[in-house]
């Protein structure tokens, strides 16, 4: 009996007489990744089972239950009891499958459509950004009456006035500067997400007044003094474990004293529609008390990073030398710093881009015939690259007394001899260059359009100010999840021709 899913994935993979590179190709994967999967000393993507499943002609129900008691073999194998821990996980188990055949009866958010979609939705934003909420309410095709928005960025206010509605009334330099209590009762959606610093106070009272002097503190003020219908509150992933969680339960305890019923959950882009590992918090709180809310489900990531690119790029957007040498080194690679030509982007931060952190794109400038041949760059050790130095070594074409035909890219490779670790020269080793393709960062567009903005989104700022603002943005596809779920019309105001329809 095989005790590991690696063990299963070869004991299949001999009975069917397959070598490692069919089942590797199948799998678009190399056959060292594949041999270590075997291994067990990497895992396999949840997203290859099928395509295993496939190549190994095996039930892909099977393969999963050997993919998932691997990894509770792999947690368990060194704790006696074993056994307990197993049925406390099936309790929970089927609790939760119980659950969630009851939610099936209910519609999709992605099925769901406005109630009242000729209504009219007052929102208010704090720490702005390029307004990914506003975005999200047109994407909707949503009326919309932006009562006021604040942001401290001078940059970010030019690219907010040139995309949206807006004056400067109802613009705020400074959070601090808004008196809110004028504004209530017309604010029926309130987004924001502030920086969160650890807080004085912690562990004394856990309010309001344990925020004070923090910028979370004037988001939770203005939501006591506008009383909004809904708010929504984004921030960081860590805000969870901040300050071994005390920040968040200060954060939880301030909206129990604002009077608001809350719910708050992890959501991930790439979980949403958009092909961006993005992970926030988002806190969705309601005046209504009575309401239960329950966050929309995850769907299918039909799209990749790929289907987000412009067809003509700009050549100051292609790397040089030392930028090449960067972004391909492994030190970066592991860090997560970057990623070349991945399917699902890395998540974009305000740093992104500029100095060669994110994501970048290999393009290939010639055909190759053979497709196993092709050099494949995120494999590439900087250490391989040959110094200038050495460069000019290799490609000279000797002395006097010794000359040598200089070539590279051999289609039949000279001799390999042990040697040639030290020889260097392009007359009698090998060498291959790397100039059949180029590597590009992202250009402003892209990242916009990996945060759900369309191209009509109109650019008035440098590009190293707009791949600020759309690092620090939220993204629209995930805030349209939370809009189409609540159903925000319901809490809209009601404009004049909604309302001589329902008095007919």
């Amino acid at each position: 009996m095989v005790s590991t899913f690696g063990e299963y994935i070869k004991q299949r993979r001999s009975e069917l007489g397959f070598p490692l590179r069919k089942v590797a190709s199948h799998l678009d994967i190399d056959t060292s990744t594949l041999g270590k999967i075997e291994r067990e000393e990497r895992r396999l993507s949840p997203e290859l089972v099928e395509l295993l499943a496939e190549i190994l002609e095996t039930e892909k129900s099977e393969l999963l239950n050997h993919y998932y008691s691997s990894k509770v073999i792999e947690e368990l194998n060194e704790y006696p009891q074993y056994k307990d821990v197993l049925n406390i996980v099936k309790e929970h188990m089927d609790l939760y499958v119980s659950n969630q055949t009851r939610l099936s009866f209910q519609k999709k958010w992605t099925e769901k459509e406005f109630e009242n979609p000729k209504a009219k939705t007052r929102i208010a934003t704090l720490f702005s950004g390029i307004g990914a909420i506003e975005y999200a309410f047109k994407r909707c095709k949503l009326n919309t009456e932006i009562i006021f928005a604040s942001d401290n960025d001078k940059f970010v206010k030019e690219s907010y006035f040139a995309n949206y509605d807006m004056d400067e009334e109802r613009w705020y330099n400074d959070v601090r500067d808004i008196k809110a209590k004028k504004y209530k009762g017309q604010i029926d959606l309130l987004v924001g997400g502030s920086p969160c610093q650890s807080f004085s106070m912690v562990g004394k009272r856990k309010g309001l007044k344990d925020t004070r002097g923090t910028l979370f503190y004037e988001f939770a003020r203005i939501v006591k003094e506008s009383q909004p219908k809904v708010f929504i509150f984004e921030n960081v992933k860590g805000l969870i474990n901040h300050d071994k969680g005390n920040t968040f339960e200060t954060i939880k305890a301030t909206f129990d004293e604002l009077g608001y019923k809350y719910f708050y959950q992890v959501m991930n882009a790439k979980d949403y529609g958009m092909a961006q590992h993005r992970e926030r918090i988002f806190v969705v709180g309601f005046k209504d008390k009575s309401i239960d809310f329950e966050f929309p489900e995850p769907i299918k990531l039909e799209h990749k990073m790929q289907d987000f690119l412009e067809d003509y790029i700009d050549s100051k957007y292609y790397l040089k030398e030392k930028g090449v040498k960067f972004v391909t080194s492994s030190k970066n690679r592991k860090k997560r710093y970057t990623q070349i030509n991945g399917d699902v982007a890395i998540c974009q931060k305000a740093n992104q881009q500029f100095n060669w952190h994110g994501d970048f794109i290999f393009e290939s400038q010639e055909n190759q015939e053979f497709d196993e041949f092709i050099f494949d760059v995120n494999e590439v050790e900087e250490k391989y690259y040959l110094s200038e130095k050495t460069t000019k070594y290799v490609l000279s074409e000797g002395t006097k007394n010794f000359k040598t035909k200089i070539k590279t890219d051999l289609e039949v490779a000279r001799p390999l001899l042990q040697s040639m670790h030290k020889m260097h020269r392009a007359g009698v080793d090998n060498y291959v260059t790397h100039n059949k393709g180029r590597i590009r960062k992202l250009t402003p567009k892209e990242c916009l359009r990996l945060m759900g903005f369309r191209d009509d989104f109109k650019q008035v700022v440098s590009d190293t100010q707009m791949y600020r603002q759309a690092g620090n943005s939220i993204v629209v596809d995930v805030l349209i999840a939370l809009l189409k779920q609540m159903d925000i019309t319901k809490f809209s105001s009601i404009n004049e021709d909604t309302a001589i329809e329902r008095a007919v």
